[in-house]
């Protein structure tokens, strides 16, 4: 099991005698008295030769210890857009254990005016404080901040990141130990690139001893301020202890040429990535227009979920929940005809006992109120204009989105780089060279590229049958606006309920195993009411014919873990033939070269499919990874191959003579 999530605890304006910030966990300041800005340029730009050293790189990656104010980064990020020879993708990843809330943020910022408008930027993207990685996309996707909210000396193995330069700026280690320890600082080393730099302010000897350990060549140029000396660093260009990357996956020049086969959420979520990275995509579709099979579902919920030990489940929905919303955000912004509402959802309990225990999830996870909190029956009918039987978890950013505008939205934002395809049906695949060609029904070429992506749900299994998939049927229920409660915003929870969207309610759904049928059936509107029922009480079910009510069918394809699959696709023939030991990684499973896959969604597309197609674009791309690496390697296609040989090995038992 597990561990549950710890509350993050947020930190606080406050200053010292001179108005420096500092913390009132370490009882330090944030940055040095004579200036926050003036030491982020001289100590941590400088002392990692920035701007020169991501000149004319395709991208540069820094790693930062702590977050605080922002400073370094806004600095940085300010630096970057001023500079023409600038790198064409800057990520910058760092932690922070007590992460700021918005509103003190934006005013301790107000100490920088020459940082407001990136300030700005970032603040409408800042997340609610919520353990975890958040991965923040800015300055029209070209600056990737990946923010890990917690305590790094356990999130630092987590990070997926090869580093180009290094930003030691935790408290001081009078103040703050643990982010200067031997251990953290060898970890911190392994996620770097060779011929990586490092520059702190910090010249304690025994940091100097383990960076000296772990390879660093330290030199002592002038510090900042009052400050004699700082500490810089350099490794070499060959290195042996560095973390692999995760995945199997080579990284592809920014030219290459990828092929997304299927046109529904996952589909266009992996082609938009992809092509924003600048690669060239052709998208094939079978049907004649995108979303066209579940994904044309006309509307469908957004929301997290949650669970008592924060298991992978609820981790990872969070991490995509959170990333999906700011995707919408943006989109909404560029007018393309999104069709949503983020006036928040509930989450209702089934009967009282339920709720009971959703009140206790939510107090034992700490999570903040802009995120999720318990709301009893009379609040939760206020919040719906409706009068109900329970209360529940209340998810302010939660609400309903269109699917098929999503698609569309997606689609649209590349057109120099995105191509669609429709009516355009794989029948087979062939491996010519280092390319793949993709093939119609009668063995001619509709397209090749050095790389496929599988986003057609469950027809992935005719290229790759050995998958671990299920196809589930699902119905939903429609009824014309004015025959249910005027509701304010969506109910879930045994089955869901929208409010009127283009003039119709939509709710449902079913789980049909094991059927086939894809036109609606009376039995399942039957089903659809009964969920109905369940969550408006009041409302007279039987006035409804299920005979003659409008609907649609879709069919979700699921995992047998109930998570997707997301990444490179492994050669079940060449690891049969050639066994690896039990305790083998992810990393030792052979792939299929240039095949990988977005597929296993189940009823979580929308929530989902945006922040795992940014997982599968930056494993393609050699990028820091958007999770950490256990939830990443939790998505691995490869999983199944492992459990299945693990369940099969038997474990060797020592002998004692």
């Amino acid at each position: 099991m597990t561990q549950p999530a710890t509350a993050i605890l947020p930190a606080r304006p406050e200053f010292n005698e001179q108005g420096v910030p500092m913390s009132p966990f370490f009882g330090d300041v944030y940055h040095a008295t004579d200036g926050g800005l003036g030491q982020a340029r001289h100590v941590f730009l400088g002392g990692n030769g920035l701007p020169q050293r991501w000149r004319e790189r395709e991208s540069f990656v820094i790693l930062e210890t702590g977050f605080g104010l922002g400073l370094n980064f806004l600095a940085t990020w300010q630096a970057w857009r001023e500079d023409p020879q600038r790198c064409r993708r800057l990520h910058f990843v760092s932690a922070e254990k007590h992460p700021f809330q918005a509103a003190d943020l934006a005013q301790l910022h107000q100490r920088w005016p020459e940082l407001a408008e990136r300030s700005a930027e970032l603040l409408r993207n800042w997340p609610p404080l919520t353990p975890g990685c958040h991965r923040i996309l800015l300055n029209e996707g070209r600056v990737t901040l990946t923010l890990y909210f917690g305590d790094l000396l356990k999130l630092a193995p987590k990070i997926a990141v090869q580093a180009d330069a290094l930003y030691l700026d935790g408290f001081a280690p009078a103040k703050n130990p643990e982010l200067w320890t031997p251990g953290l600082l060898r970890t911190l080393t392994r996620h770097c690139a060779p011929r990586a730099t490092l520059a702190t302010w910090c010249l304690a000897a025994n940091v100097q001893r383990a960076l000296s350990h772990h390879g660093w060549a330290l030199e002592k140029p002038p510090g900042f301020g009052r400050r004699r000396e700082m500490l810089t660093g350099h490794l070499p260009a060959e290195r042996r202890h560095t973390m692999p990357r995760r995945g199997g996956a080579a990284s592809l020049a920014p030219s290459s040429s990828v092929i997304v086969i299927g046109a529904g959420i996952a589909g266009c979520a992996a082609a938009e990535r992809l092509a924003a990275r600048g690669w060239q995509v052709q998208v094939l579709e079978s049907h004649p227009a995108a979303a066209m099979a579940t994904s044309g579902n006309p509307v469908g919920l957004m929301h997290p979920a949650l669970a008592k030990d924060d298991n992978f489940m609820a981790r990872i929905t969070r991490a995509c929940t959170l990333y999906a919303t700011r995707l919408l955000r943006t989109l909404e912004t560029e007018e393309t005809g999104l069709l949503w509402s983020p006036r928040g959802l509930l989450q209702l309990a089934r009967d009282h006992s339920q709720e009971e225990d959703q009140r206790h999830t939510v107090e034992s996870l700490g999570f903040p109120a802009d995120y999720v909190r318990y709301v009893d029956a009379a609040e939760a009918g206020a919040l719906a204009g409706a009068t109900l039987a329970t209360g529940g978890w209340y998810f302010p950013d939660g609400g309903w989105l269109s699917p098929p505008t999503l698609c569309q939205a997606l689609l649209a934002r590349w057109p120099a780089q995105l191509t669609a395809r429709y009516n355009c049906a794989v029948a087979s695949l062939r491996r010519q060279g280092d390319q793949w060609q993709a093939l119609d029904a009668d063995g001619a070429v509709i397209a090749e590229a050095p790389t496929i992506v599988f986003a057609s749900a469950f027809d992935t299994m005719l290229f790759m049958p050995g998958l671990p998939l299920a196809r589930i049927r699902g119905q939903i229920s429609l009824l014309d606006a004015g025959t249910l409660p005027d509701l304010k915003l969506p109910l879930c929870g045994n089955g869901y309920l929208t409010p009127a969207v283009a003039g119709r309610h939509c709710f449902g759904a079913t789980y049909d195993f094991d059927q086939d049928d894809p036109l609606p059936r009376a039995d399942s509107h039957l089903a659809n009411l009964d969920h109905l029922k369940a969550l408006l009480p009041g409302v007279d079910t039987t006035a409804f014919d299920p005979g003659r009510m409008a609907g649609r069918v879709g069919f979700r394809t699921a995992t047998i873990d109930r998570l997707p699959m997301v990444g490179p696709l492994p050669d079940e023939g060449a690891f049969l033939a050639d066994p690896l030991r039990r305790e083998a990684q992810l990393l030792e499973v052979p792939r299929h070269p240039g095949l990988h896959c977005l597929v296993g969604l189940g009823s979580r597309g929308m929530v989902w499919a945006p922040l795992a197609a940014e997982l599968l674009a930056s494993r393609l791309a050699g990028e820091p990874l958007p999770l950490e690496r256990d939830l990443a390697d939790a998505l691995d296609p490869a999983r199944f191959l492992l459990r299945a040989q693990r369940r099969a090995t038997p474990v060797p038992v020592e002998t004692y003579e």
